[in-house]
């Protein structure tokens, strides 16, 4: 039963685009964990917590994500190696310095926001309103995430250069 009202092969665009950003979710949530089990210091509570919210976030991001592609009658990928070729998040090691690893949550932000708007593009052509609608509250979402991010990453440059 077609019950979206798509026809075979419409959604293909979207759905590729889709993987991409599942896949970006998986190494930025890795990155998450990461600077979450290796931050110290003196932002310490602040940051500990801060990486757990947003992991959890990223989690559940994930899932819908997932979802939304079965929804459209495709598979997500689900293997790291695939996350790791589609992905344009990079992966980062162990950085201990809590201002590099804003820095790098940001630099991950800011990929995130590009394929979601490629994500929005290819659902917009299809007139595919799931996927904006998903899509649309993830990057209003995540704009947010960053500019509190930013903000804390200035308090933080102006409080170490005092």
């Amino acid at each position: 039963m077609n019950y979206l009202g798509f026809k075979p092969g419409q959604t293909d665009r979207t759905v590729d685009a889709l993987n991409n950003l599942l896949a970006d979710y998986h190494i930025y949530y890795q990155n998450l964990r990461n600077f979450h089990w290796n931050v110290s210091g003196e932002n310490f509570f602040d940051l500990h917590e801060k990486f757990e919210t947003l992991y959890t976030v990223a989690r559940d991001r994930i899932d819908e994500i997932a979802e939304r592609i079965l929804t459209l009658r495709e598979r997500p990928v689900s293997t790291m190696s695939d996350y790791l070729k589609r992905a344009d998040v990079d992966e980062y090691g162990t950085i201990t310095n809590s201002n590099e690893m804003v820095e790098k949550i940001l630099a991950n932000h800011a990929t995130i926001i590009q394929t979601m708007r490629g994500v929005l593009k290819e659902a917009n052509e299809i007139s595919d309103e799931g996927t904006i609608d998903m899509v649309g509250s993830f990057l209003a979402d995540i704009e947010k995430s960053s500019w509190m991010l930013d903000a804390w990453l200035k308090n933080s440059a102006v409080y170490a250069n005092s």
